[in-house]
């Protein structure tokens, strides 16, 4: 590698950092005709310092960019050394990392130099190159460029694993306020197209076997978290929104890095809000697979996520009318919401009472969090107090947990001291 090749990775990489959306899950790209890798069930990941993942080649194609949103590194306005990757330099990048075991797939974003579909159109030769050219199978993760056009779109979905569109910021009062060149819809109407063409494309492989994949790893998005004062009830409704308006596959928060002096910002300095994206991941995941509602976690009494217990808990010591329940009688559902019970502890449960009564030993060697779900559940041998109030069943429960982030409130440790 030359040093301008090696001067360009390190600008660009570095830039791509603060994105944090590059999950690999999701693809099964087979590998069927002497190709190059292949995704099977997805990749090994690695964490970069600052606990990014940077499993994949995560670049930016260029950290030029018209625009100059004021959360962003890249914006036009702010005084760093530039560069550029060619089509063809990181498409000899990905193949030679790839032989050399140092990635398994490509994360590809960019800032937008020209406009927006002379940008994605460099974007979309990469992927092509790489599959057509040198038979790649490994993961290609695209950020599609707000304002590209259709068809640049269309063919980014025949060659990539996922798409992902930023909305940047949750709330579109918020998005006028940092970014008040970019518009909400010119977001929304690419992430529609993908929708109707991934549920096109799936209908059509039924009946001929020949057709292509789109996007078969799905789409997904990305906001920042913290920077323009969006409570949290107001972040959720939006990905909830999110997810059922375009069939996302995800949703990621990223805590807002303070990068710059603008006055609508946070100050530099300020401390990135790790522990509130946790909140929100863990929220998220509720919302996902407990069947939460956005209003059962968040409404206009609470509007913010608890930052000393988790969303689940919080709910459960809102509800206390709706506990103890029978763990060898109750519902799935019901079952899914003691806090320290998980999915695949409910599954064991739902077997393992067949064959008999349980009680908390067996929920124990099951994987039961019982130090909580006892407060809120009843079983053989064993009857939840019923006359606690909230407060103190939250501090027995906080006093016989111990949470890395309550640990450290502020700093996250390095992976590499």
């Amino acid at each position: 590698m030359n040093e301008r090749i090696r001067e360009k990775l390190s600008i660009l990489a570095d830039a791509a950092k603060y994105d944090v959306s590059c999950s690999s899950s999701g693809s099964k790209r087979k590998n069927d005709n002497k190709g190059l890798g292949d995704c099977g069930a997805g990749i090994c990941h690695t964490y970069t310092e600052d606990g990014r993942c940077v499993s994949l080649l995560k670049i930016l194609l260029t950290n030029f960019c018209i625009y100059d949103c004021a959360y962003c590194v890249t914006r036009k306005s702010n005084d760093i050394k530039r560069a550029a990757f060619t089509v063809e330099e990181v498409v000899d990048l990905t193949i030679n990392f790839y032989r050399r075991n140092y990635i398994e797939g490509l994360f590809i974003s960019s800032g937008i130099f020209k406009d927006a579909d002379y940008t994605m159109e460099r974007l979309v030769r990469i992927a092509k190159k790489l599959r057509t050219e040198h038979k790649f199978n490994g993961y290609i993760h695209i950020k599609s460029i707000p304002g590209a056009s259709e068809e640049l779109i269309h063919e980014a979905g025949l060659y990539a694993d996922r798409l992902s569109m930023n909305i940047e910021v949750p709330t579109d009062n918020g998005l006028k306020l940092v970014a008040p060149d970019k518009k909400r819809e010119d977001m929304t109407r690419p992430m529609q197209q993908v929708t109707q063409e991934i549920i096109r494309y799936k209908d059509e492989k039924k009946h001929i076997r020949s057709t292509p994949n789109f996007v078969p790893a799905g789409q997904s998005t990305q906001m920042i978290i913290g920077a323009t004062g969006e409570s949290d009830k107001e972040i959720m409704t939006t990905a909830t929104t999110y997810y059922q308006a375009y069939k996302l596959k995800r949703v990621y928060y990223s805590g807002y890095v303070p990068i710059s002096n603008d006055s609508r910002l946070p100050a530099i300095g300020s401390g990135v809000p790790l522990l509130r994206e946790n909140r929100l991941y863990q929220a998220d995941w509720l919302l996902r697979f407990y069947g939460y509602q956005v209003q059962e976690l968040l409404n206009d009494a609470n509007p913010f996520l608890d930052t000393d217990i988790d969303p689940k808990l919080s709910w459960a010591l809102r509800n206390m009318d709706q506990f103890p329940i029978d763990i060898n009688q109750a519902d799935k559902h019901l079952i899914l919401r003691v806090p320290g019970i998980g999915l695949q502890s409910t599954e064991k449960i739902l077997m393992g009472r067949r064959f008999g009564g349980l009680g908390l030993e067996h929920l124990r060697k099951m994987g039961v969090a019982t130090n909580r779900a006892s407060y809120f559940i009843t079983c053989n041998g064993h009857h939840s107090t019923r006359d606690l109030a909230e407060t103190r069943i939250k501090q027995f429960i906080l006093r016989s947990s111990q949470s890395k982030y309550l640990a450290n409130p502020v700093q996250q440790m390095s992976l590499f001291a």
